[in-house]
């Protein structure tokens, strides 16, 4: 490689290695983000080198060493390991090495192997308790406050407007069993669940400081929605908490200076609950809207504010964190680890996706408000007949009124029972967790159909979780284009085979490959004229990446 006028920066001095040129030996060097990268001129070509002293400026440093090993310095990137990619606040606040976060995805799809293996990386996971029972979720807790006595973890907190009396069942349950982080997804208002998990038990210390012991980390993708979080719970809230003795007036009082989420995580264009927002604009805004209000309500703490929603990929993460994300967040590349709470089938469904196999589809738990999640397509007819459900709940007003033609498609395609066998088994469902919502429904025939249709979108992620067989084509699958990326750069490589693909692995790569590509882009933007492949990276073994990073004397 050629030198053609670049202008030097300053130069290098004091190596004790030979500078090398070549395109390899740049590649190599970037790729090595334990040692710094100098960029010189070598007899008139570009060399690198990854030792000596950098002297930036005009004037030529006093040549003590050998000038052999002094050579005019054209760029220079300093070592960058995966441990110093994000916000050192978070990273500290929560007990980390790594800024990153693999998510809560429901039905326990992120799995207690899954949030132990994160947490014992240096990682955090939140347990997807969203859609499991109120046993499982103990269980869990349990498990989880037994093996990660010293490692971080988190549990799902998810809105749920059909059924508040889970949502606060939830939060009595995790402040019984004194979970103290939780990841709140799918939020459209503030509830008084959420404001009394946050709430309970703030006091000052013995300096004067404000402590909130319940965290919450929200997960949004509307502005609106990121404002009340960046924002003390409201009075209206805090004095119904008061009123019904959950609160004392001292917690009201201290939490006019608290904001609800202690960091904020800015959900674009992901699978499951997503307004398929872009990364690219969402993430500024949201930064931009939490120094506002910070400045307004003068906190005490700063609040972190990550991304999530098609980290799949170097190039995906290392924007991300040149956007200012304090941590990253990832979801749809974790459900086809192995530790993730689903099948097999799934898991090679979602390594044969592309970017374009996803589409939107009703959502069970907000099936009558016509939210929509993110899910697969390819290997599913799912999205369509979900489509056709919500489509035909929409047009009629109970199940009496569906024409013979389209009532026998769905008796025996779609619910493989008649209507009433299909009731009946709702009903059942529902004694247990609400019955309330049974009460209803012999009240409201169009009630009653949407529950009997909300039964299949429910039971289509357990089929999916479990592998059924014979439910293989309405398989519901939470997923969003990141997964399509991430098998696009894994391919040819070891993790392209699902058994390969284990959650802190992946991880690695991603923060690895973060790491040198930021380098890479680094080098180029001081005028360097780097080929195509320099900062490209492909996935390594973890026990290759642990080697890598081992700190050299």
């Amino acid at each position: 490689m050629h030198l053609l006028n670049e202008k030097t920066i300053g130069w290098r001095t004091k190596g004790n290695t030979h500078p090398e040129n070549g395109n390899n030996a740049i590649k190599a060097a970037i790729a090595d983000v334990a040692y710094p990268v100098y960029l010189v001129n070598k007899d008139g070509r570009l060399a690198v080198a990854k030792d000596g002293t950098a002297t930036i400026g005009d004037v030529i440093p006093s040549m003590q060493s050998d000038e052999s090993s002094n050579f005019p310095l054209y760029a220079y990137a300093p070592p960058l390991l995966p441990e110093n990619l994000g916000d050192s606040y978070f990273k500290k606040t929560h007990n980390l090495r790594y800024a990153y976060v693999a998510g809560a995805m429901a039905n326990g799809i992120t799995s207690v192997e899954m949030v132990e293996e994160a947490g014992r990386s240096g990682m955090i996971g939140f347990f997807g308790a969203a859609g499991l029972n109120l046993d499982e979720i103990e269980t869990a807790i349990v498990r989880l406050q037994e093996t990660l006595t010293d490692s971080p973890f988190g549990f799902n907190l998810i809105h749920s407007p059909n059924d508040p009396q889970l949502e606060s069942a939830v939060v009595d349950l995790y402040l019984k069993r004194s979970v103290k982080l939780v990841s709140a997804s799918a939020y459209l208002d503030l509830t008084l669940p959420l404001v009394y998990f946050r709430i309970k038990g703030v006091h000052r210390d013995s300096s004067g400081n404000i402590v909130c012991p319940n965290k919450i980390i929200a997960k949004v993708s509307r502005i609106e929605v990121a404002r009340k979080f960046f924002s003390p719970p409201t009075d209206k809230l805090l004095s119904q908490l008061v009123e019904q003795k959950m609160i004392t007036k001292q917690e009201a009082a201290l939490a006019e200076s608290v904001p609800m989420a202690c960091d904020l995580t800015a959900e674009a264009d992901s699978g499951g609950h997503t307004d398929n927002r872009p990364a690219i604009t969402m993430l500024p805004t949201l930064l931009a809207l939490r120094d506002e209000m910070a400045d307004k309500y003068k906190y005490q703490n700063p609040i972190c504010v990550g991304l999530a929603g098609g980290i799949a990929t170097p190039e995906s993460a290392a924007a991300a964190f040149a956007m200012g994300a304090a941590y990253i967040l990832t979801g749809s590349v974790n459900q086809s680890c192995v530790e993730a709470g689903t099948s097999d089938v799934v898991r090679q469904l979602l390594a044969e996706t592309r970017q374009a196999d996803v589409t939107m589809a009703p959502a069970a738990d907000m099936f009558e408000a016509g939210v929509k999640v993110q899910v697969l397509k390819r290997g599913t007819m799912f999205p369509f007949r979900a489509a056709k459900l919500y489509d035909l709940y929409s047009t009629y007003d109970s199940l009496d009124n569906i024409p013979g033609k389209e009532k026998e498609i769905l008796e025996k395609d779609f619910f493989r029972s008649s209507f009433n066998q299909t009731w009946q088994q709702t009903k059942t469902f529902f004694s247990t967790t609400d019955p309330q919502q049974i009460i209803r429904a012999e009240k409201d025939p169009k009630h009653k159909m949407a529950l009997v249709f909300r039964s299949y979108l429910g039971l289509s992620s357990t089929w999916a979780n479990s592998g059924d067989p014979s439910r293989k084509i309405d398989f519901q699958v939470w997923c969003g284009p990141a997964m399509g990326a991430f098998n696009q750069w894994v391919k040819g490589s070891f993790l392209e085979k699902t058994e390969n693909r284990k959650t802190v692995t992946v991880a690695m790569n991603l923060l690895l490959g973060a790491c040198v590509l930021t380098r890479a882009n680094l080098l180029r933007n001081q005028g360097m004229a780097l080929g195509p492949d320099i900062g490209k990276f492909s996935p390594i073994d973890l026990s290759e990446i642990k080697k890598l990073l081992e700190i050299r004397k």
